[in-house]
Order: C-alpha cells, then structure tokens, then sequence
C-alpha cells in the first residue's frame, strides 16, 4: 500500500475505532490549530503539500482491496486551503467511489459542501470538528479554519441532503472550552446531527507551548493539573478522574437528544454507545 495505511493511532489500548483504512491527499495543514497532534511527528507540518502522484496510489491500492473501509483524514485536513486550487480530495472521492468504498470524511472547512453533488452517490459519513462557538476564540484556537458558524451550517446543510453527520466536539481544553460543552451539543444537536465523538486535550511539548503563548494564564493553571495525570504512548493525559467527569458530561449531554456517543482515546469503553467514529452511520 501506498497511498493507504491501515489507521493505527500510535497502537494506542485506548483506541476503539473499527478496521479502516487512513487516506489524506495532503502532507501539513495549513488551519494551523494551536492543539494540532500531527505537527509533532509530521516535518514541516506548517507547509502543506500534495503528495506525489497521490491519485494514480489510490488506485493501484484499492485494486488490492474490496470494498474497504476508508477515513480521511486523520491528520491533514482534507478541505484545508490547498483543496480549493488542486481538488485531490474532490478527485480523491470519485476514485474511492468506483471501488465501492465507505468513507468517512474528517473536516473542520464548510469547504466539503462544495463536494455535495459526489457525497449524495456514495456510501459516505461526514464528521465535523466543532472545538467552541465563540467566533474570537476559534480564530485563536484554529486560525485557518472555517468559523464556527460556518461549520454548524455545513452540518444542516449535509444533513438536509440525507448525507450522514458526526460532530466532533475534541478536544476538551480545562479553562479554554470546557464551560461550553451544553451549548455545543445543543447547537449540534439542533444541526440534525447523530453522533457525536469527544475526547480531552492530550499535550504534546510544541502544542502546549503553542496553547501557553496565546492562553498563558490558562496553560499555567493546566499545567498543574497535568502533573496529576499520566503519560501514555507519548502524550501528557489529564487526570482520569478529571477526563471521565468531562467526557461523562459529554454523553449525558447527548443523550438529551438521544444523539449516540464516544469518546476518543480516552479507555472509558462503557461510555460509548456506538461505534467510536461513527461509521455505524454509513449505509
């Protein structure tokens, strides 16, 4: 394989996904989003590319594989800027379309409606991120993306097409969003959508600096409470306790509106009520 590799999130215990397989078109992303995990073992993550004869891959692979299972993506955003000029996510689709694939699309850019008259012919989910809804503190969280507005909008907008939707409320950041998680799965809730994915903030060292020069009152509270947590598979987690309680209030949050749930990497297994990306809902 190529162009695809079987998803593997750092052979993480913690993961509950199901068998698939990773896609992005691109190397970096340009939405600069001060919490990025990728920007830590991804080089010159900040200079998005193309990868090299990307399409002609993802041919050849899916003639070794049938009907597969595909997410994309896990890392570089598929509707980062790049995608407005190049298209390779757009042509991307169409190929993965041919060999009868699932999909799973992972996007923070209102970018993916542009793509809509190819999402309503195949199997197909989208999932948005939605980390908080306020306008000044997206734009210093995720610079580049699409706003939160925007975002909620896509949402109603793939939904009233009969395109599947997942909203990604990730990650939960202690003093930064985590007062906002009422309001946050109400307005997803309201956008029709019927799963949703959380998970806490895991810190690497250049995404915490990153969140510290723009939230240093913030970060220095958090810093605190981190030397009460664990380290797994190179991340800095928050305490158990801490991440159960949030990820808790999540779930009962959408079940309110009888939205099913799970929580990413974070072990709490008993807590999800489907399947963890929300492939479930791709027919």
């Amino acid at each position: 394989m190529q162009a695809l590799t079987l998803f593997d999130p750092w052979k993480s215990k913690l993961c509950t996904c199901p068998l698939k397989y990773s896609f992005s078109p691109y190397i970096g992303c340009s939405h600069s989003c001060l919490y990025c995990y990728a920007s830590s073992y991804i080089k010159d993550f900040d200079k998005p590319r193309a990868k090299k004869e990307i399409l002609k891959k993802l041919e050849n692979d899916l003639k070794k594989l049938k009907n597969p299972y595909v997410s994309i993506s896990n890392s570089s955003d598929p509707y980062q800027h790049l995608e407005k000029k190049l298209k390779l996510t757009r042509d991307s689709l169409k190929i993965l379309s041919r060999h009868n694939a699932k999909v799973m699309i992972i996007t923070k850019s209102n970018l993916v409606l542009r793509d809509l008259d190819i999402l309503k012919r195949i199997r197909v989910a989208v999932s948005i991120t939605i980390t908080t809804l306020d306008e000044k503190k997206a734009k210093k969280l995720e610079p580049n993306a699409s706003l939160p507005e925007e975002r909620i909008d896509a949402l109603k907008k793939l939904n009233k097409e009969k395109i599947p939707t997942i909203a990604r409320i990730d990650p939960i950041i202690p003093f930064i969003n985590e007062n906002e998680i009422e309001e946050l799965v109400k307005k997803v809730a309201e956008a029709n959508v019927k799963h949703i994915v959380s998970s806490t903030y895991k810190a690497k060292i250049d995404n915490f600096k990153r969140l510290k020069a723009v939230f240093p009152e913030e970060m220095k509270k958090l810093k605190e409470i981190f030397k009460l947590g664990e380290r797994i598979s190179g991340y800095y987690y928050l305490p158990k306790e801490l991440r159960f309680k949030l990820m808790k209030k999540v779930k009962n949050e959408a079940e309110k509106y009888n939205l099913t749930f799970a929580a990413c990497r974070e072990g709490f297994f008993d807590l999800n009520t489907a399947t963890c990306d929300g492939s479930h809902l791709i027919k």
